[in-house]
């Protein structure tokens, strides 16, 4: 099967008139994606077998996000990458992804970081989407379905064999086949725990803020998210009616995205930990190992009691080399993949394997848009074939958008229920495009 076109397009929800998403370094995004779909020829194998459909009956969607503002400039970068993809099979997803990721001359514009890495994870994740279509999975059973060696085929190995090889890999993946059935069956049951940010956001008022945070633990929640870094004396106030709202089991993450340099990093958290923040997330530069790890020496005694307050990040991290670096410094305790940030499904495969070499939980970034569609794939996949636990894992969860998806995510007692649906959960609703395409959507116009 071969892709035989490309449409792009730029999509953007003004969430900046409500304050959703503001943070201490983002008060007014908008939330966007880039967004591709890739469109294939009659001809295609399904278990080795030629099988002929209809033009365009199976289309691969996938996207980037973005916070408005350039989502035009990833949009160019895909339209960039466009002629490395038409005319090319999507047998092979392994080369797939390595045909975008090194090409000689694109490759200046990184290497593998920035907006054509973005592009990249766009039409990775659309070839993905595309693929578990036509084998009828959705991804995360795609993914689990594979062998251990086929799995390892699907990484870019290069720059590290120093932290992690191929058949360390291997034999990481094989050891996780006993019990995989069992684990299917538990996720099929009671889905993947989540945790919710949709109290925390910095523009919220005190009494949304409160308000929100009873309702997540009403709903089955047991762990919510504040943002912070906006002005101290305001976020000790709030980590105070977040705690006297949600009670002492509740875990309570806090999110500078961002916002510090090392020592007042430390001093910021300290001063929070009265109210016992579960992990600090994004405290400082994510291109900044060192810095993070002096952040978490700096945390390993400030909780209650001398308790280490984790230290979390991942969001922003460009590619497979930092996070590797990250892990090697012991830098984090969390790791927060993204699945649109890296080079799309393959570059995450990487780094959930690193996180299980290290033995570091995987609690990746959500909300945006789209992002908890997708990256619910990829925690469900690690839980069955990769580090086999759900120990201190969680998913993030925000509630909004979903309605734009034609397989949103679903939600019960604050977990993720399995999709079923074959895909990526990646497509959005034909009416979306007439509404907030921009500029020339109705709600832009």
């Amino acid at each position: 099967m071969k892709i035989t076109s490309i449409d792009t397009y730029d999509v953007r929800f003004p969430t900046s008139r409500e304050l959703d998403g503001s943070d201490a370094m983002n008060p007014d995004p908008d939330y966007s994606v880039a967004y591709v779909v890739l469109r294939t020829g009659a001809e295609f194998t399904r278990g080795g077998k030629p099988q002929i459909h209809k033009a365009n009956e199976f289309e691969g969607h996938g996207f980037t996000f973005t916070i408005g503002r350039g989502n035009e400039v990833c949009r160019a970068a895909i339209d960039a990458l466009a002629p490395m993809v038409i005319g090319q099979p999507v047998d092979d997803l392994g080369e797939f992804a390595r045909r975008l990721t090194h090409d000689s001359q694109i490759r200046w514009l990184g290497p593998e970081k920035g907006v054509m890495h973005l592009a990249a994870a766009a039409l990775i994740n659309a070839a993905w989407d595309l693929v578990a279509k036509v084998e009828g999975k959705p991804v995360w059973r795609l993914l689990a379905d594979l062998d251990p060696d086929q799995l390892v085929d699907l990484v870019d190995w290069r720059y590290l064999s120093d932290a992690l090889t191929p058949g360390e890999a291997l034999d990481l993946l094989s050891a996780a086949r006993p019990g995989r059935d069992e684990r299917i069956a538990r996720l099929e049951r009671d889905g993947y725990p989540a945790y919710t940010t949709s109290p925390g956001w910095l523009g919220y008022s005190d009494d949304k803020l409160v308000r929100l945070a009873k309702a997540a633990v009403a709903d089955g929640y047991s762990q919510i998210k504040l943002k912070v870094g906006g002005d101290r004396d305001d976020d000790v106030r709030r980590m105070r009616l977040a705690r006297g709202a949600v009670g002492d089991d509740i875990r309570i993450a806090v999110d500078a995205n961002q916002r510090w340099d090392v020592g007042p990093a430390i001093d910021w958290v300290t001063a929070l930990a009265p109210y016992r923040p579960w992990w600090i997330e994004e405290p400082t530069s994510p291109d900044d190992i060192l810095g993070h790890a002096a952040i978490r020496r700096g945390l390993a005694t400030a909780g209650p009691g001398g308790s280490r307050i984790r230290v979390a990040t991942g969001e922003h991290v460009q590619n497979r080399i930092v996070f590797k670096q990250l892990l090697q410094a012991d830098a984090i305790d969390v790791v927060q993949i993204d699945a649109c940030r890296v080079a799309g499904v393959n570059e995450n495969l990487a780094i959930l394997l690193l996180a299980a070499k290290f033995g570091k939980p995987v609690c990746p970034h959500a909300g945006g848009v789209g992002l908890c569609e997708l990256v619910q794939h990829l925690s469900m996949f690690d839980y069955v074939a990769v580090s086999g636990s759900l120990d201190d894992r969680v998913i993030e969860y925000v509630d909004h958008l979903h309605e734009h998806f034609v397989d949103p995510v679903v939600m019960t007692g604050g977990s993720y229920r399995t999709p079923a649906a074959p895909g990526f959960s990646a497509q959005l609703r034909p009416e979306v495009f007439a509404r907030y395409a921009y500029p020339d959507g109705t709600a832009w116009a």
